[in-house]
């Protein structure tokens, strides 16, 4: 099983708002991300969010699928995120998980599929999506370095495991893997687009 985790506990400080929150067409960020991770054959998700994120929690209720974690100290990173989802996800039959970010809602469930798809015959213990050679997320990390992240200096975050072991790259036709929203200005170019 390939569970997903959505990192959802930034503090959008260069937004001004959360961003899981922000809509996307009729759907808010959180939402856009679940749905691509259900329509992608994901069976099972978190979403990490930051302590009185009340408004989250309810927005991941609302989608039926999902539930929320909480990070309680989020100062700590975005690796700090990555291992609350972990050891909420990590039990028996996991094999692997897929990591997203909130922040990148215009990922389709045809790139989570074809990830998880390629993530159970790959020998790579980590396999990511990329389009026209720019890497982007979701990002399958396999239970072989789950310890590995565990391990990880917090200042270097999962960057540190990914440059340290084998990564399959898998070509999506799909140019939200890399569309990263952090400001008011790309919020402004994305908020009517569609994944596809």
């Amino acid at each position: 099983m390939i569970p997903g985790i959505v990192l959802a506990a930034g503090a959008s400080s260069r937004m001004g708002r959360p961003k899981a929150l922000l809509q996307i067409g009729q759907r808010t960020f959180v939402r856009a991300v679940l749905d691509a991770l259900r329509d992608g054959g994901v069976t099972d998700a978190v979403v990490v969010v930051r302590p009185g994120q009340a408004g989250v929690h309810d927005e991941i209720v609302r989608a039926g699928f999902g539930r929320s974690v909480e990070n309680a100290h989020p100062e700590r990173g975005q690796l700090s995120s990555l291992l609350a989802g972990l050891d909420a996800i990590d039990t028996a039959g996991v094999t692997a998980a897929l990591v997203t970010l909130v922040d990148v809602p215009l990922i389709g469930g045809s790139t989570v599929r074809a990830l998880v798809e390629r993530a159970r015959v790959s020998r790579a213990p980590i396999v990511r999506a990329v389009h026209r050679g720019q890497h982007g997320h979701p990002v399958v990390f396999k239970r072989a370095v789950f310890d590995a992240l565990r391990r990880a200096d917090p200042s270097r975050g999962a960057k540190e495991v990914v440059r340290a072991y084998e990564v399959e790259d898998v070509e999506v036709d799909d140019p939200g893997v890399g569309d990263d929203v952090d400001t008011p200005d790309d919020y402004d170019r994305v908020r009517t687009q569609q994944p596809r």
